[in-house]
């Protein structure tokens, strides 16, 4: 991969780190940028070319540093500016992009702008935030919801109105309608561009704009008991709204400023709303996140009609992405199981378009049980017993059987599941069988595999647990067998147009296995077949 190269992105493999769980240098059990610093040989060994750091600026840490303070700052707890920049530098001779998260739709209501905002009614600031009167009788404005539980208006006793916020009630929601937020954002974005940051990652990017009347939400129809209770009430008024994509084209044009930067957009959405945040003439988000596979029911049939219904719905010239994992939902290995989370990875790495790992799936993590005792996630706390809680999949990095993982010498921030003895990183990078070593060899084979990085997509029809596509490119062609079943199948070759050799098993023991007439899969196996 070229640095200079302008189309990286589309090229490249993304990696996310959760900095508080990646590695601590400083033993007070929380990770930190030196610490990330010190196992960017192990990142760069994986064979991926970015890193997106979940966020790193000063916050009080109610939602974990997605509640800022401030925005050009790196919190002590990760580190120092100083230590940013080593990190950076570092990362950027190895060939490595840095991508940070920006979270734009609210501050921290420590931060200095919402201080001032919530000082008076006539203060500069007030409209940074969005302020409003309570009904009549005193309640609410409306009946929007936090999607941390209950009201999502709080009620300032010094000023006498409730401010919004869409998270937490410390989380007040920044008003992007004011030309003067949108300014200082991007003028944060400019700081960080001007450091040598390689793009962003921009938070919930869909809520940023909020109707202008602030009409009641209505009712969700589909609402199913045991859901979070925000999902009652569906967002019509108070997300997605239409003047959202001014500001994404806004933001685009601030990063296409500086040469080779990408803007990613985190977006829960269907997949018809999705797609307009590319933009017209594809001037918004470079890639708005793309989280089907994260929900998706694990099936041959499910998974292939996603694929379809994404690439049939992306505008001209769009590029793809795929997500299996992220800091907000359960590992992939506990969603689909330990052997599937293989075939998992090989889908994930042979589909069209940019694929993101979340750090320590290459592992195989997996879900920790979280002791009432040890929950830290304020969405848990909020909203119990439902299993929304994310703790589960924000555990320290496993990079040793030690006590504490090889993470830290002290207790660590969450805590770690007693497997980390046998699932971690020097025994799986010593066992050549591994799912680290297949994350490994499917990176290195992609990498050299042009139909993967920029080939067409053609779906092979298949029945049962077989998903079956074929990746071509300039002529040069690979297909794609996964067996999402446990029970072994055999396919026939020439029904099916495979070539003459395997490639890659998820298995990692069958390279270069000569095929006749059958290919033979065993249960949650998955293979790249050459073509004849």
């Amino acid at each position: 991969m070229a640095q200079g190269d302008g189309n990286w992105w589309r090229d490249g493999i993304f990696y996310q780190i959760y900095p508080r769980s990646f590695q601590d240098s400083d033993g007070d059990g929380v990770g930190d940028l030196t610490g990330i610093l010190r196992r960017l040989p192990y990142v760069k060994s994986l064979g991926v070319d970015a890193i997106w750091l979940s966020p790193i600026f000063p916050s009080p840490m109610a939602d974990f540093g997605y509640d800022i303070s401030d925005y050009t700052a790196i919190d002590p707890l990760f580190g120092t500016m100083a230590d940013f920049d080593a990190l950076l530098s570092v990362a950027h001779e190895n060939g490595l992009k840095v991508i940070l998260d920006l979270v734009p739709n609210h501050t921290s209501d420590q931060h200095p702008w919402f201080i001032e905002s919530r000082s008076s009614r006539d203060n500069p600031k007030r409209d940074w935030y969005i302020w409003r009167d309570g009904k009549d009788d005193g309640s609410a404005p409306n009946n929007w919801v936090s999607e941390f539980g209950g009201s999502a208006w709080q009620f300032d006793e010094a000023t006498g109105q409730y401010y919004y916020h869409a998270f937490l009630a410390q989380q007040p929601d920044l008003n992007w309608r004011n030309p003067q937020v949108r300014e200082a954002i991007y003028d944060v974005m400019r700081f960080w561009l001007e450091k040598g940051v390689d793009g962003f990652r921009v938070d919930v990017i869909w809520h940023l704009i909020k109707d202008t009347e602030f009409r009641d939400n209505p009712p969700n129809p589909h609402y199913v008991e045991g859901r979070p209770p925000h999902e009652r009430i569906l967002t019509q008024y108070s997300t997605d709204q239409p003047d959202v994509h001014e500001v994404i084209a806004e933001m685009r044009r601030v990063t296409d400023a500086f040469h080779a930067r990408v803007l990613i957009g985190e977006i829960y959405l269907p997949l018809h709303r999705l797609m307009a945040y590319y933009g017209n003439d594809l001037t918004g988000a470079q890639m708005p996140f793309n989280f089907a596979l994260l929900s998706t029911f694990w099936s041959a049939r499910a998974i292939e009609k996603i694929i379809e219904d994404y690439e049939k719905a992306l505008p001209k010239g769009a590029w793809p992405n795929w997500v299996l994992g992220n800091h907000d939902r359960p590992r992939v290995a506990s969603r689909v199981g330990s052997e599937q989370a293989r075939v998992a990875a090989m889908l994930l790495l042979t589909l069209r378009g940019t694929p993101t790992l979340y750090y320590g799936d290459e592992i195989g993590m997996r879900q920790v049980t979280i002791a009432p005792e040890d929950l830290r996630d304020p969405f848990e706390k909020n909203v119990p017993g439902i299993g929304v809680g994310r703790d589960g999949c924000r555990t320290p990095m496993q990079w040793d059987s030690s006590p504490c993982a090889g993470f830290s010498g002290v207790k660590p921030w969450l805590p770690l599941p007693e497997i980390h003895v046998h699932e971690n990183v020097v025994n799986l990078e010593a066992d050549a069988f591994s799912i680290l070593n297949l994350y490994k060899r499917l990176i290195a084979f992609r990498k050299q595999c042009p139909p993967l990085v920029a080939g067409t997509y053609h779906p092979i029809a298949a029945q049962g647990d077989l998903l079956i596509y074929r990746r071509e490119y300039e002529g040069e062609a690979v297909t794609v067998a996964l067996n999402l079943g446990a029970e072994p199948v055999a396919l026939t070759t020439s029904t099916i147009g495979f070539g003459s050799k395997i490639l890659v098993s998820t298995y990692l023991d069958r390279e270069d296995e000569r095929l006749e007439s059958v290919l033979d899969l065993r249960g949650s196996e998955g293979v790249i077949v050459a073509p004849p």
